[in-house]
């Protein structure tokens, strides 16, 4: 009775991951896209208000804007490359341009804004950490959109479950097409995003005045990075070569950044606060 109980309450999820199809040109049009320029968007409108308030222009967001995207898309890319699939890649060089086949790396993204950012403060003269205590805020908006795009197109996929949300990925990648309900590992990282975009907006709004650059970004890559090495444990690896390894590719990338965050966060606060 038990099992009948539960097989009831599973989640089946088969949700096309096209959302429409442009008429004429017969181009596809993915939910995963759509989400991902609504992240952007969204994320630049509320830069603008956060960018006001202190006093900059909305022409500093605009070329942030371009920054940011560049790095994320490059970042993004390169990451996946060498830190899951490098031999294939190497080997076949031509396919790391191909990114509409698929193939992202948070933790490349990440390291692509970090290097994005260096260079836009170095060019207008901004202070690195005043920057990132901010865009951390809409970071956080943008990776949610991403996650409930890897959501549509069934992707990144939990381990098996029988708590009562596990859901049945219908559309999954054939080696994971089974009726065994599974962690929807992309919907507990939209949701801790989400959570983590309200801490950091508080801090910015409430606390910003006496907080020391960096204390903002440090709080969010320790709770942001110390989750998602906790939601690797729900994870199906990414790559074949994760399961000989005792913590997987993402839980290892994960640690630097929690370590720099602690180091942020607790770092000797200087006599006086300089701002940008």
């Amino acid at each position: 009775m038990i099992s009948l109980l539960s097989s009831l309450l599973v989640i089946h999820w088969d949700v096309d991951p096209t959302a429409f199809t442009i008429p004429f040109i017969d181009w596809p049009v993915r939910w995963y896209g759509i989400l991902f320029v609504i992240g952007l968007l969204v994320s630049e409108y509320v830069l603008f208000y956060i960018f006001e308030k202190d006093g900059k222009t909305k022409k500093n967001v605009e070329d942030l804007a371009v920054y940011v995207v560049i790095g994320t898309i490059i970042g993004a890319r390169l990451g996946h490359v060498f830190f899951y699939d490098a031999a294939n890649y190497l080997s076949n060089p031509i396919d790391i341009i191909k990114i509409w086949e698929g193939g992202l790396a948070s933790h490349g993204g990440a390291i692509g804004i970090l290097t994005a950012i260096v260079l836009y403060c170095r060019k207008y003269k901004f202070d690195f950490l005043w920057v990132m205590d901010r865009l951390v805020i809409v970071v956080c908006f943008t990776g949610a959109c991403i996650r409930t795009g890897n959501l549509m197109n069934s992707e990144i996929l939990g381990t098996i479950t029988d708590l009562p949300w596990g859901v049945v990925f219908e559309n999954a990648y054939p080696e994971f097409l089974s009726q065994d309900p599974r962690h929807p590992a992309q919907l507990y990282e939209a949701i801790y995003c989400l959570f983590l975009m309200g801490i950091t907006f508080w801090l910015w709004k409430e606390k910003r005045q006496k907080l020391q650059n960096g204390f903002i970004f440090g709080v969010f890559m320790v709770i942001l990075f110390s989750l998602r090495f906790l939601d690797e444990f729900v994870k199906v690896n990414q790559e074949a070569f994760e399961n000989d390894l005792p913590i997987n590719m993402g839980q290892i990338l994960s640690i630097p950044f929690v370590v720099a965050g602690l180091y942020l966060i607790f770092r000797p606060k200087p006599k006086s606060l300089s701002k940008s």
